[in-house]
This record gives structure tokens, C-alpha cells and sequence, in this order.
């Protein structure tokens, strides 16, 4: 590369998955995360970069602990603020490139802050541990954000309508466009880009001589056919790729000749896992960018834990196969294991000291107890037998000399044959259940597979199988009481809406083929991603008159809970028969409210003291012939805009309450003598119920949708950023085609 003068270089320093907060309730490895970030943001200030790149997974988990937001903020601060001017210049809009779902406060790049001293800004993406959810769907980034300690870029708010526009900086002569996706799902981003869904936004102005630099956080091999994002679905007019997520670390970046760029993947900063990846050396990387070139330097970790990884077949070792012909050479066998874990321990403590300085004196600084992992295969030759301790027991013999004193050695056999079960079923390869072993084992994929084989009736399977996991990783009691209560209620709501339109005084109305249609369409919008379960709410007050010794825990009652309006906003994204869901009611003259006793139900309150799903499918012959009825339903009408889910307080009791409880009895008798005239304008339902009705719907032409115009890939538009001296530095996004 021609040499030019530093006021034209923009220097970088690359880092990834630093997963602060890992292993904190381990005595020994507590601090082993925060240390390694802190090392970074030294260096960063040491090196006098000009900017810090931080390719997701900044946190472990996406609620971290006050001890590793105090930590990385104590490192941020202590590093990145200074007198120092930043001599990069943003020339794109920063509230195009830092704005979240609500937007946020400061529309600008922290280092323009007036009100604080930025020397050395922080560009970080969201990952797949720290990503966003709660109410509000923000990320720990966001806390850092508008701490002003980070700008967080890349925020996909919809998966498959993902739009990509660039940081637009410079420095001196050099253009820089810094382009990052936030960690998603790898099977729904794979669809995304598989289906047009992922436009990249570029200037139009010289734009040859920009400088493109893209951060992912995504599987970088491939796992399975559409786990994983392959490199040819990248733009080719990238110049550099960084990849997070993958913790191995490839520091040197590798030329693809295919797209014509560059990837670099820096790895992790600290060991989260005990296998061949997480031994390699980690590294950070300094970026030099010139113009349209670039030069990577990669500078070892001195703070990280040792960890050496071995793996032996145990009758390839020398002298073992005679031992194994031995009876009861349990001793021999850990006399030998033992000698090669202590050569290991002298091999990582050594390697730790090479890496580091002597201090004044000439002293070197005494290494931190290492990582030992020692994989054997036991299997023993022909007539031969191993005798081996307990994993445990012999990992306890090195308490004093290693820092993970569980799990030093593993052993295993070579498989020999396929196993299968009793009734003649193979089961998978050892590889397959060693990666269903691994902590990145998704609940939903475990419910998937299991409901694969089982036949739901009523709810859509995908998106039971993503509350269920909310419910497990996001700690949302409610996740899946809303599930059912919202699907409920869409059936009903739907159920409602065809038997008025098609009529049913004489013929039949088939409720389950209606439940399957709709059933059908709910899991295909799912699967689109315009279909999405609600977040958690916030929790009423508890009502005066609710006993929680009688009734249960307020917060576990599905009606406890009021979403916002980030629930009904969804519906905006939905199409079709989706749209009529949620449009329904708004569509219907409401009529003059009714009078009702205590709290209606949503879609309207019949005075009954309970309600079944069946009774409320059975009472639609009811609805069509007698008006007053359908007077005092539509009483209860709720607005369009209106998310909270009325419910009868005796939704959950029986319709007749055993004696033993009084107090329950005698209300529930003065309930009906309050509701005796309610009952009479009801009675002309309740004879019609005992009508078996049974009507057969078909579809209409405008409720279907066309796949074939939802679908269509579209092509990178390559001039709709701008940076000429307009008021936006990007055009608008081309239209999508239906």
C-alpha cells in the first residue's frame, strides 16, 4: 500500500464477543471476562486509534449484572473520554443510523456531544447474547447509548424487512462506510436475504471511493442448510467483512475470491466453552484504512487465562496397550493421565509468560491458574480392558493448580456400530448429540421437533414454539397464557366474522375446518415474520375485591396483564386475512352499549357466569336471529386501537359451586339476582344453542394472498445514499414490488 500521512489514515481498532458477565459465579473465573475488555480499551487509548469497532456480544446475557455494566462502563470511561479531539467527520444522518424502534433522544454520534469530551468513539452491533427484548425491545447497548458511552448501530427492527444504511465517516481524504447488521435468527435471516428482504444502502456521491466495511454477528459455518449466513449472499462491493459470533479467532483476514473482499473473524476475548476453538490464541486487530486499502495488525491478548486443549487415544500412548491386558490398572491409568495433565499445566504457564513484560525490577508477574482440557478415548484394545477414575475425582486432584476443577478430563469411546433402540430406531451419531449437548440448543428447535410428530388442532405451531421460549431464555411468566389467550380470541373474532358474512340460518357452521384455515394462515405470516408473539406487558393494579386465597396470584391471571400498543402495531406488517383479524371490529356498527354487571368480556358480555370455547362456537346461531342478544354483545365492543382483553371475573369457576364454600355460594346467588333481568333478554340464545348447525366455508379471491408477489427478490439498488449537501444523506428506499 502507498504510504500517506496519518492525517489521511483512519485507524480501527476490531473486537468480538468480549461476553462480560461469563462465568461470574465461578470463584476463580469471575473477573476473567471484564479484565480482557479492559485490556481492549486500553489498547485502544494506548494505540491512539481512532475509533473502537465491537462486532457484538459485548454482554453475556441481554439482563447483565450491575458488577459487568459497572465494569464496562468503568473501562469506557476511564479509556474513550479525554481532551483529545475525534478527527472523524460524519456525513450521513445520525438519526438514520442510531435511531431505535422509539427512537431516542440524541439523534447524533456521541463524540458530537457538546455536553461531554469523546476521544475515541465506540461503534458496537448487538449479538446474540445481548440482544434486544423486554417492553421496549432495547438492548444493554441502548444503556450504554445514551449513557454516551457507545453508538449503537445495526438495530434490525423486522427481520424480513431489513434495511442496512451506513455510518458515513471521514478522515482527511478517506472515505469510510461502516455498514452492521445485528445478530438474528440464522434461519430467518437466511430466508431474508433468500427472499429480497435485505436492502444495502450506498452513497451516490464518488462512490467508488468509499472505503466499505460491514459487521455481522451470525453462524459463519454451516451448520445445517439454512443455519448459517453464507458469504456469497454479501454485497460484492464490500471491501471487509468482520465476523462475530464465531469464537475461534482469525485474526489475519482471508481473501474471497468469489465476492472479491476480505473477511476477518477476531474471535473471543475470553474462553466461554472448553473446546478446540477457544484454545486458539485470542487477538484484537488494529485497522489502518487509506483510501480503498487497508492494512491489519493483530496484537495478542496478554490478560487471558491460559487454556491448553488435548485430546489422546489412550492405547496409541506409549506402554498403554500392555496395560490394558493387565486386570485392575485403574492406578497405571491415572498415574499415566496425570503426568500428561502436569506437562500441559507447565506448557500453559509458560506460553502465559512469554507474552508478558518484566516489570522495574526485572520480575514477571505470577500466571493466573490455567484452562486444562484433556479429551481421552479409552476405547481398549482386543482383549483388553481400561480401568478408569471418575472424571470428577480426578479433576479434583489439580484443586490447587487449575482454575476449572470439574472438568479437567473427558472421556469417551470410538463408536463402533450404530446404536439403535428396542423397537428397531437408530439413533443419532455421537457428533449429533454432542452439538445438542451445547448451550446454543434453542427451546423452540427442541419444541419444534417434538411437535413435528403431534397434531395441533387449534394454535399455530411455530409461534407456540417461540412463546414457549420466551417464556424459558426471557424469564416472561406471561408469554404463553397471552399466546392462548390472543389465539383464542383471533379464531373467535374470525369465526364471528364469516358466519356474518356468509349467513347461517340454514345451513351448518364447520368450526374446526374455520380453525384450521385460520390456523394455517397464522403459521405462514408467522413464518414471514409479519406475525409476532406480544412482549411483556405491564401488570394492573389487583381489583379491591380479588381474594387471593379464593381466586390465585393476581399476576399469574391472563387479564392482569396491559399490553401497549407496540402489540397492535404488527398488525400493520400483516396482509390480507390478517389484517381483517384485527380490522374486524372496527368494521361492525357498534351498537348502543347495554347495560352489564362487573367487567364484560372484549367481545361482549352475555351475563352468563361462564364461558367455554364450544359455547362461544355453538352461541353464533344466537347471535344471527336474535338482535337483542346481538345488542348486548356488541355493548361491550372494544375500539380498534384498544389491547386490553376484558375477562369476567368467573371466567374460571364452575357453573355450579360446591356447598362447601359458602362465601363463594352466597355471592355467586346475589350475582344472579343482580343479573335476573339479563337473563331473560338472553333466553332466546340459549334456545338456539341446542340448534346443530353446520356451515361450510370457502375462501374468498381478496383473502387470499398472492405468494408470488410477496416473495419477489429484488436487486441492491447501488445510488440511494447521498452524500451531497442535501438536507438527508441517503435517498429513499425503492419501492418494494408485489
Amino acid at each position: 500500500m502507498p504510504t500517506q500521512p496519518d492525517a489521511d489514515t483512519i485507524r480501527v481498532l476490531v473486537a468480538s464477543d468480549n461476553h462480560v458477565g461469563v462465568h461470574e459465579r465461578d470463584s476463580r473465573r469471575s473477573d476473567d471476562a471484564w479484565k480482557s475488555f479492559h485490556e481492549i480499551m486500553c489498547l485502544a487509548r494506548e494505540r491512539d486509534v481512532d475509533f473502537v469497532l465491537l462486532g457484538g456480544d459485548t454482554f453475556h446475557d441481554n439482563k447483565p449484572s450491575r458488577k459487568s455494566l459497572y465494569q464496562v462502563m468503568r473501562s469506557m470511561r476511564m479509556n474513550c473520554y479525554g481532551d483529545k479531539p475525534c478527527e472523524l467527520e460524519m456525513l450521513s444522518d445520525a438519526s438514520e443510523n442510531f435511531d431505535g424502534v422509539y427512537g431516542r433522544a440524541f439523534n447524533y454520534a456521541n463524540y458530537e456531544d457538546e455536553n461531554i469530551n469523546v476521544a475515541i468513539p465506540i461503534f458496537a452491533i448487538a449479538g446474540n447474547h445481548d440482544d434486544l427484548g423486554g417492553e421496549l425491545q432495547l438492548a444493554a447497548l441502548d444503556l450504554l447509548q445514551v449513557s454516551g458511552l457507545v453508538n449503537f448501530f445495526g438495530k434490525v427492527v423486522e427481520s424480513d424487512k431489513i434495511s442496512v444504511k451506513p455510518v458515513l465517516l471521514q478522515k482527511g481524504r478517506t472515505k469510510l462506510a461502516l455498514y452492521g447488521i445485528s445478530n438474528v435468527r440464522d434461519e430467518r435471516l437466511f430466508r431474508t436475504f433468500r427472499d429480497g428482504g435485505v436492502k444495502f444502502f450506498r452513497p451516490n456521491q464518488q462512490k467508488e471511493n468509499w472505503f466499505n466495511l460491514l459487521t455481522v454477528h451470525q453462524n459463519h459455518h454451516k451448520y445445517s442448510e439454512t443455519n448459517y449466513l453464507p458469504e456469497n449472499v454479501l454485497p460484492d462491493f464490500m471491501d471487509l467483512v468482520v465476523w462475530g459470533h464465531e469464537h475461534e479467532c482469525l485474526i489475519d483476514p482471508r481473501f474471497n475470491p468469489e465476492m472479491n473482499f476480505h473477511v476477518m473473524q477476531p474471535g473471543s476475548s475470553v474462553a466461554t466453552s472448553l473446546v478446540p476453538g477457544e484454545a486458539v490464541e485470542k487477538h484484537v486487530a488494529i485497522l489502518q484504512i487509506t483510501g480503498k486499502e487497508f492494512q491489519s495488525e493483530a496484537i495478542p491478548l496478554k490478560t487471558v487465562r491460559p487454556f491448553v486443549m488435548k485430546e489422546i487415544v489412550l492405547q496409541d500412548e506409549p506402554g498403554m496397550k500392555k496395560i490394558a491386558k493387565k486386570n485392575d490398572n485403574r492406578a497405571d491409568v491415572t498415574e499415566h493421565l496425570i503426568k500428561i495433565v502436569e506437562n500441559m499445566i507447565q506448557e500453559a504457564n509458560k506460553g502465559w509468560l512469554q507474552k508478558q513484560e518484566p516489570d522495574d525490577e526485572g520480575n514477571l508477574p505470577k500466571p493466573p491458574l490455567p484452562i486444562i482440557r484433556l479429551r481421552v478415548e479409552h476405547s481398549a484394545p482386543e482383549g483388553g480392558k481400561f480401568d478408569i477414575e471418575n472424571p470428577q475425582r480426578f479433576s479434583g486432584r489439580f484443586s490447587d493448580t487449575v482454575a476449572n476443577i470439574t472438568d479437567v478430563v473427558q472421556f469417551h469411546r470410538k463408536k463402533t456400530a450404530t446404536r439403535k433402540l428396542k423397537d428397531g430406531t437408530e439413533l443419532p451419531e455421537e457428533s449429533v448429540l454432542a452439538q445438542l449437548a451445547m448451550d446454543n440448543v434453542k427451546i423452540e428447535k427442541l419444541v419444534r421437533e417434538y411437535l413435528s410428530s403431534q397434531s395441533l388442532k387449534f394454535y399455530p405451531q411455530a409461534q407456540f414454539g417461540e412463546a414457549i421460549d420466551l417464556y424459558v431464555t426471557r424469564d416472561d411468566n406471561h408469554a404463553i397464557s397471552t399466546f392462548l389467550a390472543e389465539n383464542m380470541d383471533s379464531m373467535v373474532k374470525e369465526t364471528y366474522r364469516r358466519a356474518k358474512e356468509q349467513g347461517f340460518e340454514e345451513e351448518e357452521i364447520d368450526i374446526q375446518g374455520i380453525f384450521d384455515d385460520i390456523r394455517t394462515r397464522r403459521e405462514e405470516a408467522f413464518a414471514a415474520g409479519r406475525l409476532k408473539n406480544k412482549k411483556k406487558g405491564k401488570l394492573k393494579p389487583r381489583p379491591s375485591h380479588w381474594d387471593s386465597d379464593l381466586d390465585g396470584s393476581w399476576s399469574d391471571q391472563p387479564a392482569a396483564i396491559e399490553f401497549s400498543d407496540e402489540g397492535e402495531n404488527q398488525s400493520k406488517n400483516q396482509q390480507g386475512d390478517q389484517d381483517q383479524d384485527s380490522d374486524m371490529e372496527s368494521k361492525a356498527p357498534t351498537p348502543a352499549p347495554a347495560p352489564t354487571r362487573g367487567r364484560g368480556r372484549a367481545r361482549g358480555g352475555t351475563g352468563r357466569a361462564s364461558t367455554t370455547a364450544a359455547n362461544s362456537s355453538r352461541s353464533l346461531a344466537s347471535k344471527a336471529t336474535t338482535s337483542k342478544t346481538t345488542n348486548a354483545r356488541g355493548g361491550r365492543k372494544k375500539d380498534k386501537d384498544d389491547d386490553v382483553i376484558m375477562i369476567d371475573d368467573d371466567d374460571e369457576q364452575p357453573e355450579e359451586t360446591p356447598p362447601a364454600r359458602v362465601s363463594r355460594t352466597s355471592a355467586r346467588s346475589q350475582t344472579k339476582r343482580g343479573g335476573a333481568s339479563m337473563t331473560s333478554r338472553t333466553q332466546p340464545s340459549r334456545q338456539a344453542d341446542t340448534r346443530q348447525m353446520r356451515l361450510d366455508f370457502s375462501q374468498t379471491a381478496t383473502q387470499t394472498r398472492s405468494k408470488t408477489g410477496q416473495n419477489q427478490t429484488e436487486e441492491l439498488s447501488d445510488d440511494i445514499i447521498s452524500d451531497s449537501d442535501g438536507d438527508d444523506a441517503f435517498e429513499p428506499a425503492p419501492p418494494r414490488r408485489r
